[in-house]
């Protein structure tokens, strides 16, 4: 990990992940704090077809993501890895602005 400098990939998988907190209708579920998350962070949904949501978001966009139902809540899990561009989690980012308000 150190040969690899994974604090500052780390880092900056934590700076690209916190962008999704912009998506209007997408409601985080914890505080904005590296204490909370690094890498992965789940999301609130608003109530829609979670299904329909999926399907498009691969189908219209060519994104997949986990989109999960729990404790009575719809959930997008997000995981952001050393590999991603800032372009993929843009496009993620895209891709959920545009359709959340389609499929709620």
């Amino acid at each position: 990990m150190a040969a690899h400098d994974w604090e500052s990939v780390r880092a900056r998988c934590h700076e690209l992940l916190r962008g999704l907190r912009a998506v209007p209708l997408l409601k985080p579920t914890c505080p904005d704090s590296t204490e909370w998350y690094l890498q992965m962070a789940t999301f609130e949904l608003p109530a829609c077809n979670a299904g329909e949501l999926k399907r498009r978001l691969y189908d219209d966009y060519r994104v997949e993501v986990p989109i999960i139902e729990w404790g009575g809540r719809q959930l997008v899990r997000v995981s952001v890895q050393g590999y991603n561009r800032r372009e993929d989690v843009e496009a993620l980012i895209k891709a959920l602005a545009d359709l959340l308000p389609r499929v709620a």
